[in-house]
């Protein structure tokens, strides 16, 4: 499901159209996402899969992709050491076609992936390069993707915006920057709101994620305002009522 900016703003038309991951693990959610075409693809990282409480993960990748094939899969390598992370990649990227194999930019010690990620993206391994903040970390990842093979740059967009710098002029230069490699594509990542959808699109981002409670406010899209105003006093009547409070 494309989301148009007529769906995620009114009255703020945009032509370009974005793709929406959902990101989390919990495999009932994800099923319940794809039937309803509520996705373009999803994504999933280790905390999530620890907070869905997913125990085995070979189990839970492989029911995923046995019920969803036609739609791109992030998985993320485990392992801290790069030699072991080529092995867990390949390994993640012979499990289906649709799956794309998420390398973080660094390991814990700082060291650059950029070489690791280099020689899967030139063995035809689609990347998602992931856990970037950085255009310098931008420039290095592209400049070692293979210009054929499909690849994700994964920019947390979210947490840049948590250190106080806004994030858009970051992701308007990836974009610019991504111009040159036509089989990579630029995701918004992390964002903490329905808004960032269209800060994306703005930015001519071609993915964002979005957590299942993101993706539940979308159809508050272009609500009236006033209509808004008079939903959230009536939760807090709800709330006192429930609550028996009194002054």
């Amino acid at each position: 499901m494309y989301i148009t900016s007529e769906t995620v703003i009114a009255r703020q038309p945009i032509t370009t159209a974005i793709k929406l991951f959902a990101d989390g693990a919990n495999l009932d959610d994800m099923l319940r996402i794809y039937t309803a075409g509520e996705a373009d693809g999803f994504t999933t990282n280790p905390t999530l899969l620890r907070k869905a409480g997913v125990t085995d993960f070979a189990a839970f990748a492989r029911t995923v992709l046995a019920h969803i094939t036609d739609l791109p899969i992030s998985f993320e390598v485990f392992s801290d050491e790069f030699a072991e992370m080529e092995v867990q990649a390949r390994r993640l990227a012979s499990w289906g076609r649709n799956v794309y194999v998420k390398i973080p930019i660094t390991n814990t010690a700082g060291q650059s992936s950029v070489p690791l990620i280099r020689t899967l993206s030139r063995d035809g391994i689609k990347v998602n390069a992931t856990a970037i903040m950085t255009l310098r970390q931008v420039a290095q990842t592209l400049e070692v993707l293979a210009d054929d093979v499909p690849a994700v740059v994964s920019i947390f967009a979210g947490r840049i915006a948590d250190t106080g710098r806004d994030p858009v002029p970051v992701m308007s230069a990836a974009v610019a920057m991504a111009a040159s490699k036509p089989a990579a594509e630029i995701l918004w990542a992390s964002p903490r709101e329905v808004f960032n959808i269209h800060q994306a699109q703005a930015c001519g981002c071609h993915i964002i994620t979005a957590t299942p409670d993101i993706l539940k406010k979308l159809s508050m899209a272009g609500m009236d305002l006033d209509r808004l105003s008079q939903d959230t006093v009536r939760m807090f009547r709800q709330d006192v009522l429930a609550a028996g409070y009194q002054l």
